[in-house]
């Protein structure tokens, strides 16, 4: 829902804010106050181009923002999570700036983005109808979606879309596994040689710390058999080591125990300490009896670690990934060796997901055609209490077709859906883009709307020339609709015609003025007797009349809310 529009330095207007309220919206005020001027300094939001000669003379450049409360729409909420924008309390704030050289910049809280995502955002909020180019059922795409909404066949649609993807995956693999023999060639020939290479060394897990571990102690062995050496020195009793002077501390300690028999547990503790010490050091006797300085080993060590670095080099970080490696590439070549097999099973599967795509395609073509008649009915329904008695509206549906003219079958089923309508007697169906009256094509637009309001997911609705060439009981027809359609979505609406606005939950005058000799915009918010007085003008022109006044008031009776 759109809650203000805030413009500054555009065309007009100097400086002012408009505050929208959920419901009915209408603006009034005299031809060329500048009604129009505000819809298209809001179209400067909806993504339109920029027009620098709109900037307001004096000014360097026009700032346009507005603050928008949205709805749980689940499109909305996808677009601005792949743009990184996070709406504050369900409220976004957008903010296009554009200068005199005709460069605009454009922010979404505060993100910058281009013009065509400012579009592709408004599409999801904003329709409006007089002019064409921010008109979300000018473009095909959403005639398909409406209808689908509007026949309940949306959710059989997203499963259709999900079919249709999975047997174009399988196609695709397909297609790849056998016309590119020549690269599976070469895979095969790649994974070959990986695998011999690999196999031919005979890793082990483990292997590599192992080996790691004996170069380290072959690489040292000098150092190593001193330390050795020095050890086993420092702690043999025959070379005057720690043994020896345990020994003669046991002695002179069986002397202290003969005088103090309390000293008795200490001679077990040493003796204990004897014996661990004598294990020790036998312990490094043997081990420096074993090593032994083999150059030739120390070769084939360090050559075999050159080879297993190599491997990593190539297939991973370490003996167990390069093992990993080897068992994918044995799985990959089993496939692409098999690849008839391959093909077989996948031309099976094809062949099996074409025929349950065909038979779904065509129960969801079948719904969307009945859905199709009954919605063209209830549009046509909706023209003739809006004056357009003779016109006609249909959905057209018909088979999609490929270059080669034959019937295909697209992601979104079979169907080539658009919405046309023939607005008088004895003319042919046109496309809604081709209607000339704006007007004619803004009733369009609010019949459809008012029978797809609970389809259509877009909150706001914009009417703009909707009164153009209609009055007495159509009008209050057209009124009734838009109050209606306000029941479930917020309509702003420009109307020259009392008796439209009157139905208005929020009524708002655009006035024009003089000011230090400039002309300017403004406007106001209007209830109680100012709204009589601008209904009485819209009436008669004069609002001073006691005639126009009091046909005001009892219009306000008869129908306003408010």
């Amino acid at each position: 829902m759109l809650n203000s529009l805030s413009v500054n330095n555009y065309a007009l207007i100097d400086r002012l804010t408009v505050d929208f309220t959920a419901g009915f919206n209408v603006l009034t005020g005299e031809t060329g106050a500048g009604k129009s001027i505000l819809i298209g300094a809001l179209g400067l939001l909806l993504g339109s181009k920029a027009d620098s000669s709109m900037i307001r003379s004096g000014a360097e450049e026009t700032l346009v923002s507005c603050v928008i409360t949205l709805n749980n729409n689940e499109e909305i909420n996808k677009w601005l999570g792949e743009h990184g924008i996070s709406p504050d309390d369900n409220t976004l704030i957008v903010r296009r700036t554009v200068k005199k050289n005709g460069r605009s910049t454009i922010f979404i809280q505060s993100v910058p983005v281009t013009r065509a995502e400012l579009n592709e955002l408004a599409s999801f909020l904003f329709d409006i109808h007089g002019q064409h180019e921010h008109q979300s059922l000018l473009n095909l795409d959403n005639h398909r979606k409406l209808l689908d909404r509007y026949g309940g066949t949306e959710i059989l649609a997203k499963r259709f879309h999900e079919l249709f993807k999975k047997l174009s995956e399988m196609k695709e693999s397909f297609n790849k596994l056998v016309n590119d023999e020549k690269q599976r060639n070469r895979e095969i020939d790649i994974l070959k040689y990986s695998i011999t290479e690999i196999k031919n060394v005979d890793l082990h897990p483990g292997e590599e710390e192992e080996l790691e571990e004996e170069f380290k102690i072959l690489s040292n062995y000098e150092k190593l058999f001193e330390l050795l050496e020095n050890a086993y020195s420092n702690t043999a009793e025959s070379r005057g080591g720690a043994l020896s002077y345990m020994r003669n501390a046991r002695n002179a300690l069986d002397q202290v125990v003969r005088i103090n028999p309390k000293m008795a547990s200490l001679v077990q503790e040493l003796e204990n300490s004897f014996y661990a010490v004598e294990e020790i050091s036998d312990e490094l006797r043997k081990y420096q009896n074993s090593i032994e300085f083999d150059p030739e080993r120390m070769a084939v060590v360090e050559e075999r670690l050159s080879v297993i670095r190599m491997l990593e080099s190539k297939y991973g970080n370490s003996i167990d990934e390069i093992l990993e490696y080897l068992s994918k590439c044995e799985e990959d070549l089993e496939r692409l060796s098999n690849w008839e097999n391959e093909r077989h099973k996948l031309e099976v599967e094809i062949k099996k997901y074409e025929k349950e795509v065909r038979a779904q395609a065509q129960v969801l073509s079948e719904k969307r055609r009945t859905a199709g008649n009954a919605l063209e009915t209830k549009i046509e329904s909706e023209l003739k209490n809006l004056g357009m008695e003779k016109a006609r509206f249909r959905v057209h549906i018909e088979e999609k077709k490929g270059d080669s003219g034959k019937p295909v079958i697209g992601s979104l089923g079979k169907d080539y859906i658009e919405f046309v309508i023939a607005p008088n007697q004895g003319e042919p169906y046109k496309k809604l883009r081709s209607i000339a009256s704006g007007g004619e094509l803004s009733r369009v637009m609010l019949a459809i709307k008012s029978v797809l309001s609970s389809s259509d997911s877009i909150d706001t609705l914009i009417f703009d020339e909707i009164d153009v060439g209609i009055g007495g009981q159509v009008a209050i027809a057209v009124g009734g609709k838009l109050t209606n359609l306000s029941k479930s979505k917020q309509v702003i609406c420009i109307t020259h015609l009392a008796t439209i606005a009157v139905q208005a939950d929020n009524h708002i005058i655009v006035k024009k003025h003089e000011e230090q000799g400039r002309t300017l915009t403004s406007v106001e918010c209007v209830k109680d007797e100012k709204r009589v007085t601008e209904i009485a003008r819209m009436l008669s022109g004069d609002s001073n009349t006691n005639a126009s006044l009091n046909h005001a008031r009892e219009l306000l009776l008869k129908y306003s809310k408010v």
